[in-house]
């Protein structure tokens, strides 16, 4: 049977803080998950405590039944691969980039030395350079590079594509479906670039106010959305029986952003009706109230 990620009831504060808040997850292997949440949702929070790199102050974290705390048997498995800060390694320059990855190697049990130099030529990063002297697109690379080879059956991935140009973004997320594609690996991406990333997501994790408000897949969840629009009398009458989750009126016309639509939606009614892609979802369900 596949082992699964298991995080029941966490709950962590930071003296005043409640970042999580009796939150339940469940990862199943062989999925690429989004985890999508605005600043201060508890994304990284969240991260640090699945892979057992943050403490959580009640509730359990579990891989295949038994607790990923202090438990080498789960860490095997799991790879968090998080931003580095140049600040880091002020006082180490010569902290190079091989010798980076070379620790890695030594931390992660299915580490892939090979495909790690193939992932160093294709981001053309000189294995020479210190990591205090790269730029923050190079720092993401090496995090991608840490991630990908790692092989880790759990691998997850804090804003890995942050200082990344828009080519390299899309280099990195063709990385990853081929890698998963290869190996069956899950993976979890954190970004708050929704759009581009939303056709590598199987699934995607909506965290808001430090719990989860929704686990879907992305195409069956993106489908229950839609804009309604025209005079306000026949919107009304189109979005009956559905959620509301959002209007806006500019002159005589209306919007509405609605939740419950099935297929073929068409309603008896003299309106526009708009399908949303997964930013427009999340911003309706995480935005409390922001203009769509």
């Amino acid at each position: 049977m596949d082992k699964c990620l298991c995080a029941q009831n966490v709950c962590k504060a930071y003296k005043d803080n409640q970042v999580l808040s009796g939150l339940d997850l469940k990862l199943e292997h062989g999925k690429i998950y989004g985890l999508l949440g605005r600043n201060g949702a508890g994304k990284t929070t969240l991260l640090g405590i699945l892979t057992a790199q943050n403490r959580l102050d009640s509730g359990s974290v579990t891989y295949g039944g038994e607790p990923v705390w202090e438990n080498r048997r789960a860490l095997d498995d799991i790879c968090f691969s998080r931003e580095l800060s140049g600040t880091q390694y002020s006082g180490t320059n010569n902290f190079r980039i091989e010798l980076y990855l070379k620790a890695a190697a030594m931390f992660y049990r299915h580490w892939d030395a090979g495909y790690a130099e193939r992932l160093l030529k294709e981001f053309s990063l000189d294995r020479k350079k210190a990591i205090c002297k790269l730029s923050k697109g190079q720092m993401s690379m090496v995090t991608i590079i840490v991630g990908l080879a790692s092989r880790a059956p759990f691998t997850f991935f804090d804003e890995p594509v942050s200082g990344l140009d828009v080519v390299m973004r899309e280099r990195f997320y063709r990385l990853l479906i081929e890698d998963y594609t290869e190996t069956g690996r899950t993976f979890v991406v954190s970004t708050h670039i929704i759009e581009e990333a939303a056709g590598a997501f199987e699934e995607v994790i909506f965290l808001d106010d430090g719990r989860i408000i929704e686990k879907a897949p992305t195409e069956e969840l993106v489908s229950e959305f839609a804009y309604i629009s025209g005079l306000e009398s026949e919107v009304r009458k189109a979005s009956a029986g559905l959620e509301v989750l959002n209007t806006s009126s500019v002159g005589a016309r209306t919007v509405c952003a609605v939740r419950g639509v099935a297929p073929g939606f068409a309603p008896d009614a003299d309106v526009d009706v708009t399908p949303m892609n997964l930013q427009k979802v999340f911003v309706a369900l995480c935005g409390h109230g922001d203009e769509m």
